[in-house]
């Protein structure tokens, strides 16, 4: 296995974190708890909070592509058990490697059946808003477990 793919794994990012924080110590300078779980601790392309808070919203959805260096997740076509004539589909686009709301990006693609034919139909604009604010608040609320 490569360096590089040993570096992705989350148990290895804890070392690598673990590591510098020692080595910051043994030169002497103390760096803040807090420097730990800062806003672009990533082995990946983009913010790691952002990137697992939005697997995890839109993780009852298949996924088409998640790609964590450029910051895309796209699922494919969903529909509710409850409502199989309605089916809505997400990209998700995180943008930066801050955490930060402009950093994030979601569009949301809806259809429904119309004798047997699956037609676009609007996708109301609170419930993108909504599923933004979902990730915003879960990517928040893992850096501040990282941090305690």
């Amino acid at each position: 296995m490569s360096a590089l793919a040993t570096l992705r794994r989350p148990a290895a990012l804890a070392v690598a974190i673990a590591v510098t924080a020692g080595l910051t110590a043994c030169g002497g300078r103390e760096r803040p708890k807090a420097d730990l779980a800062a806003a672009q601790v990533t082995t990946i392309g983009v913010n790691s909070y952002l990137w697992r808070a939005a697997l995890e919203a839109v993780s009852f959805a298949p996924l088409l592509q998640a790609d964590s260096n450029g910051g895309v997740i796209v699922t494919d076509w969903y529909a509710n058990p409850s409502n199989p004539g309605e089916r809505v589909k997400m990209t998700v686009a995180i943008l930066d490697s801050d955490l930060r709301a402009d950093a994030l990006r979601v569009a949301a693609s809806r259809q429904v059946n119309q004798n047997g034919t699956w037609v676009d139909a609007p996708v109301q604009a609170a419930t993108v808003q909504k599923l933004e604010d979902i990730i915003l608040t879960k990517a928040r609320e893992l850096r501040r477990q990282a941090v305690g």
